[in-house]
């Protein structure tokens, strides 16, 4: 079937099927959180990007060949939920960015700077740190070499805007400026977008409301 990126809590999983790499998404908890299941399609192992709630939902989703690590996206206590119940059930590795560790209330195993590798198997993934709505906020780059690239942008980049800086001027200006610097000035507009919440989108379908977005102010 067709992957369209739409999933609601309580139904199945949505799955992407790329030559190197399948990630599945899943619809979770009171606040319709997103978490995204990547597996290496050469070697199995798996990671999972937000164990946000619902943590049998994610064991369910994650299966007997269990998860090599769990990446935070940033410390918000609504993409962390299931980490503690996740971690203790598979022993993976914790990953988030090194600014919001210690809002994470589970030990993180690898901080991640601007610019890391973090891989899954034969697969790897760039992580971007984007400020403004945590410190630490990281969204991770997956450069398809058979296709257009994938990022997961937790809550920094959505369909209609960048993430919540709490009418924040200065949180709003680093979010954007990092946001078109790091995400949208250097990758192409055939790029697919997995939001923390809601739908995807693609840089493309996006990238002519910058200006709005700056002029707005959020």
């Amino acid at each position: 079937m067709t992957y369209s990126g739409q999933v609601t809590v309580g139904g199945p999983a949505d799955v992407h099927e790329l030559k190197d790499l399948m990630i599945s998404k899943i619809a979770v908890g009171p606040m319709d959180n997103n978490a995204y299941l990547l597996r290496c399609r050469a070697t199995d192992e798996q990671l999972l990007i937000d164990a946000a709630n619902d943590a049998d939902t994610l064991l369910g989703m994650i299966g007997d060949d269990g998860i090599a690590s769990v990446v935070t996206t940033h410390q918000h206590g609504d993409h962390w939920q299931a980490l503690a119940a996740v971690v203790e059930a598979t022993g993976a590795r914790t990953y988030a960015g090194r600014d919001d560790a210690d809002g994470i209330p589970v030990p993180t195993d690898v901080l991640v700077d601007d610019g890391d590798t973090i891989r899954v198997g034969r697969v790897e993934l760039t992580a971007r740190h984007l400020v403004g709505h945590t410190p630490g906020s990281i969204a991770l780059v997956y450069d398809d070499p058979h296709g257009h690239p994938h990022v997961f942008t937790g809550d920094c980049l959505f369909p209609g805007g960048v993430g919540n800086t709490r009418k924040d001027p200065k949180a709003f200006a680093s979010l954007i400026h990092d946001v078109e610097t790091k995400i949208f000035d250097v990758l192409p507009d055939e790029t697919w977008v997995y939001p923390g919440h809601g739908n995807d989108t693609t840089l493309g379908a996006e990238r002519p409301q910058l200006p709005e977005w700056r002029a707005r102010g959020w």
